[in-house]
């Protein structure tokens, strides 16, 4: 299936969870996280603003403030398809933007270099055992991925772990799958 198709038969899956369900598997999903040695050894935690139907965020970015991470939200630059991360202390830190994704104020947020981020969560629609996503589509996870050399996490529900994706030859994996029911190490 091309990835278009995919793209919006795993949205239409997922936007048929219950809020209920959506809320406790999230919750389920971040308990495990918490659990890892890569999220526990991480000082600086890249993440994205989430919004449904994809793993709630909110809650671990709370975590990570109590535990007292430094916390650095994705600003995507549409002009040039790159995207940095920028520090949160706060939610009222953050704007909505182009399809109603929340990023970093510019005048009230520091921008971090790629090198201090020591876990990155990477978003995606869909996943391999073998660490492959499916993202959005704007490929700016992938430019970033690039030289990136931190740790790299995703978060998924059960429907969103596939047998296999179509995969090109710039596409990254992630380290770490973290799902309700288990935890997926990728070996490189």
């Amino acid at each position: 299936m091309e990835k278009t198709k995919l793209r919006k038969t795993l949205q239409d899956q997922l936007k048929k969870m219950s809020k209920p369900e959506y809320e406790h598997l999230s919750y389920k999903i971040a308990q495990n996280l918490f659990s890892t040695s890569l999220w526990q050894e991480a000082k600086v935690i890249g993440i994205t603003i989430s919004r449904a139907p994809e793993v709630d965020t909110y809650q671990i970015i709370r975590k990570a403030w109590e535990e007292n991470k430094q916390v650095v939200v994705a600003k995507c630059e549409p002009q040039k398809r790159t995207m940095h991360f920028r520090v949160l202390t706060a939610f009222e830190q953050l704007e909505r933007v182009y399809y109603g994704l929340y990023e970093p104020i510019v005048e009230q947020t520091l921008k971090v270099e790629k090198e201090k981020i020591d876990l990155l969560i990477v978003p995606g629609l869909a996943f391999t055992k073998s660490g492959y996503r499916l993202g959005f589509g704007g490929g700016y996870y992938d430019r970033f991925m690039v030289d990136y050399q931190g740790n790299k996490v995703a978060l998924a529900f059960p429907l969103q772990l596939l047998d296999d994706l179509p995969i090109e030859s710039h596409d990254i994996p992630v380290r770490q799958i973290v799902t309700t029911e288990e935890i997926i190490s990728i070996h490189e």
